[in-house]
């Protein structure tokens, strides 16, 4: 099978970019720069100790399930198109064209994608990860507020189809992790399973089995923004000395989960 993936240039979108190279005849890799980064370092939240704390962790779980990876570009069937983050709406569907003939079609940690390109994608019924529970928590830093609101057990990601909402396609499933004695492993390691998740259950296409659930939006706890992330709540955070293992996983709650267990 081909594969595009629409994705960002962290080490964890690296890592999932090498497994998707893995199992496909040949990926098309759009990857945006993350200028993110630039501006967290020159934000005042950075210049809080406590959340120099946060980002501190997260990079350190991140290191410690992803280790350095960077995607492979010797390999024959890898092509990489990179990006300036946020240019990606710039560009014609005809422009991308090299790009556009896969068979399946995932983002993960791209810009917001609109206008034809996401027309297009919504007709290949493209697969989204979503770094959060839904319809519980949608938006951004999604299993932040999870654990903030003493949810440990809706921490994860949701394969969803795309939409032209945020985070509200319809659900194929969840993938989750195995509780860590860590919040940052804990949270990092459900990355990983939404990972290992789509690539084996595109290589046994039982992906493809899976009947999509629209999403129930009275069921939704948070709707959160980027603005709703800050260092009074990362300061919140850290003071609340989040029990893990308070709430067992219900699984009523989920569709399909797959559990990493690694």
């Amino acid at each position: 099978m081909n594969i595009t993936l629409f994705t960002s240039d962290n080490i964890r979108h690296n890592y999932l970019a090498n497994l998707l190279a893995n199992i496909s005849k040949n990926i098309f890799i759009v990857q945006e720069a993350n200028l993110n980064n630039d501006k967290i370092k020159n934000n005042n939240i950075l210049k809080n100790k406590i959340s120099s704390k946060y980002f501190e962790e997260v990079n350190k779980a991140q290191h410690s399930f992803f280790g350095n990876s960077e995607i492979n570009k010797e390999k024959s069937n890898i092509k990489v198109l990179s990006l300036r983050f946020g240019e990606l709406n710039n560009f014609s569907l005809h422009s991308l064209s090299d790009f556009l003939k896969s068979d399946i079609y995932i983002i993960f940690g791209s810009s917001y994608i609109k206008g034809d390109l996401v027309n297009f994608l919504i007709k290949k019924k493209a697969l989204n990860i979503h770094m959060g529970i839904s319809p519980y928590y949608r938006g951004t830093d999604c299993n932040f507020w999870a654990l903030y609101d003493n949810n440990p057990h809706l921490v994860g990601a949701t394969i969803h189809i795309l939409s032209k909402g945020i985070d509200n396609g319809p659900i194929l499933y969840h993938a989750l992790s195995k509780i860590k004695t860590n919040p940052f492993e804990y949270t990092m390691s459900t990355v990983k399973s939404s990972f290992y998740s789509i690539v084996e259950r595109l290589k046994d296409e039982s992906i493809f089995k899976i009947k999509p659930i629209i999403q129930n939006k009275n069921k939704e706890i948070r709707y959160s923004k980027k603005t709703d992330f800050n260092e009074i709540k990362i300061s919140e955070f850290f003071k609340k000395n989040i029990n893990l293992y308070s709430k067992e996983f219900d699984l009523s709650l989920l569709k399909q989960p797959f559990f990493l267990d690694k």
